[in-house]
């Protein structure tokens, strides 16, 4: 609870279920991605990833999407801890379409859902107390219950001398004026909710809002009007919001005409979805005001937020970083159709990594061919892979009971040791390839995409390819098409991409191969976020091929080293070539750990747990050697 928070936002928290399907009306959508949502909860995640820190004040469900909303924030480095989770609610749920540029229909699941519940017991004064600003939303004024609860943090944040903003995030049919089909509406007059903001209003250091907001706010139906009313009542900057137009502040005495406001022009973009701009544009807007800039340079960092959402499906999970920011203030004011810039779509997918991996220590048992080539040998059925898969899984918990725990495992022997490690912490990764193919094949055929779409987000596409630099160039460009196809179904379906590179034997080695094999994929445009690569055999091509990774790609993961069966004495050479170098995050060996406990124990001479023991002493000795790298 110590350390002290930009911004703590109170209110709205939901699961967000998109429709994939595009131009259809939401009868017809067949798949929906989920994301979190919610004004509040968006604008914690948007100001978290523009560098501020920010906390959430909500409640979600004891149960599985509750669990979701504060994994997910927790990932975005937001602070959950005055979250509160409710035994006897569920978590809000919205359903959301694009059915075209003018019609977003959605529908509310919120009948007594959990967030409706927050109450002025839920808030800490302690916790108010750490922030320099609060934001409440119109949406928590809507009942007494969540009314109190809002006027209680703007009590404490006056006390002590917080910032108040309100975002007016008016939506008819959250209080109770529309039919539940109408969950696009954005106006519907009604004196009750006009009185309740009004009543927050002299607090307020800073109020946002649309057109409609504003007027719903002020009471009136025509726009100056509303923003007189507003400023009878409130000495607070009022910004609004217009859309494309960009926005307007009001510092002072309001105006005759809305230009002669502070008028700051949007950034004109092809707008894919506009739900959740707003959101954007406030967490933009915030990384200005809250560090003090001026008001034409909040504006811009709003207004450009704002346009980067609205080329992208969904909401918190579209809001920019500060590098993507930095390079949409960069650009020129022409009309641009940002969803399809390939270097801000790589930007924003790089820049959004949630968890970090300083280190890895990975048990690589994807194997296949070899395994049954094993099985065979032994007169085994290769059903008994999977057993055997799973006895690893099994050491390899095992083995690291505290560290950067990782497994390389396949799905066609190794499902249930993957499933069972899935969710657990541990860094995974799975392969695509068909394992020997040259030219590249991949074990889904060229339904890459739609087999990726099924994996849990959080397993890498682990590709092991043969390559040679000097191959003939119908093969290079052959193995350059498939590696360009997984890049391209790696960041379409937000999985990381882990290339594995080995030079065929026939491939002539020397200290420039693998740093022209680097250079050679990062030209055709391929970013993995990791490398796989063996062990140097010299102190200069280990030099040669990191220089090639970090002139190649500022945002790489890291390079892992493999095993190709190597001796314990052999290992600890290419580790100790490997050390001191930062971008070298550990490794990813295999067979020097498990293949002799393997071929005993299909060959009857251990059993399962022999073979346990033997494979978690190995485990646990290669980890010894990578930790004693250099030494």
């Amino acid at each position: 609870m110590s350390g002290e928070l930009d911004l703590v936002c109170v209110g709205r928290s939901s699961v967000d279920l998109y429709g994939e399907q595009i131009g259809c009306r939401l009868e017809d959508v067949s798949s929906f991605a989920k994301y979190v949502g919610g004004c509040p909860t968006n604008i914690a995640v948007g100001t978290a990833r523009l560098g501020l820190k920010s906390g959430l004040i909500t409640r979600v469900g004891d149960e599985q999407l509750g669990r979701f909303i504060v994994e997910t924030l927790n990932a975005e480095g937001v602070d959950t801890t005055a979250i509160k989770h409710d035994p006897g609610r569920l978590t809000a749920l919205v359903i959301l379409g694009i059915r075209d540029e003018h019609h977003f229909p959605h529908i509310f699941h919120r009948t007594d859902c959990a967030d409706m519940a927050l109450a002025e017991d839920d808030i800490d004064p302690a916790y108010i107390a750490r922030a320099r600003a609060v934001l409440v939303t119109g949406t928590h004024l809507s009942t007494p219950t969540v009314a109190g609860a809002s006027r209680r943090v703007v009590d404490l944040a006056i006390q002590s001398d917080a910032r108040v903003i309100l975002d007016i995030d008016y939506r008819p049919v959250l209080w109770g004026l529309t039919g539940h089909a109408q969950g696009a509406s954005r106006f519907v007059a009604s004196t009750d909710a006009t009185e309740r903001i009004h009543e927050l209003l002299p607090d307020c250091d800073l109020v946002v809002g649309t057109e409609e907001e504003i007027r719903i706010a002020g009471g009136t139906g025509d726009l100056i009007a509303s923003l007189c009313a507003i400023r009878e009542l409130s000495d607070a900057a009022i910004v609004l919001k217009r859309g494309a137009e960009g926005c307007a502040v009001f510092p002072g005495e309001i105006p005759a005409r809305v230009d002669r406001g502070i008028l700051v022009h949007g950034f004109p973009v092809k707008v894919f979805n506009p739900l959740g701009a707003g959101d954007a544009f406030m967490s933009g807007f915030l990384r200005g005001w809250l560090r003090g800039e001026d008001w034409a340079t909040s504006c811009r960092f709003g207004n450009a937020a704002g346009a980067l959402v609205v080329s992208r499906h969904g909401c918190a999970p579209a809001s920019p970083t500060w590098p993507e920011l930095e390079a949409v203030l960069d650009r020129s004011q022409e009309a641009a159709d940002l969803s399809r810039d390939e270097r801000l779509n790589r930007l924003h997918r790089v820049t959004t990594r949630r968890r970090e991996w300083p280190e890895v220590w990975a048990i690589a048992f994807d194997h296949r061919s070899q395994l049954e080539e094993l099985a065979d040998a032994a007169h085994r059925p290769r059903d008994d892979i999977t057993r055997l898969k799973t006895l690893i899984a099994e050491a390899a918990a095992r083995a690291v009971e505290d560290g950067p725990r990782g497994a390389l495992i396949d799905d066609r022997y190794g499902q249930p040791a993957l499933f069972s490690l899935t969710g657990r912490g541990w860094w995974l990764a799975r392969p695509v390839e068909l394992p020997g193919s040259r030219p590249l094949e991949f074990e889904s055929g060229d339904r890459l995409a739609a087999a990726l779409r099924t994996w849990p987000a959080e397993h890498v596409a682990k590709c092991l390819v043969l390559y040679d630099p000097d191959d003939p160039a119908e093969l290079r460009e052959q193995q350059d098409q498939r590696l360009n196809m997984l890049y391209r179904a790696c960041a379409d379906t937000g999985h990381e991409l882990l290339l594995e590179v080995i030079p065929p034997k026939t491939c002539r080695l020397n200290e420039e191969t693998l740093a022209r094999v680097v250079e050679r994929i990062y030209a055709r445009g391929i970013y993995p976020d990791w490398w796989k690569l063996p062990p140097p055999f010299s102190k200069a091509a280990w030099a040669r091929t990191v220089t090639a990774v970090r002139q190649g790609d500022d945002y790489c993961r890291g390079i892992l080293i493999l095993g190709l069966s190597a001796t314990e004495e052999e290992l600890k050479r290419g580790f100790d070539l490997v050390a001191g170098e930062p971008l070298c995050r550990g490794f990813a060996v295999g067979r020097s750990i498990f293949n002799k406990p393997a071929e005993d124990w299909f060959s009857g001479r251990v059993d399962d747990g022999k073979l346990v023991a033997a494979v978690t002493s190995n485990y646990r000795r290669v980890i010894e050697l990578w930790r004693g790298r250099g030494s």
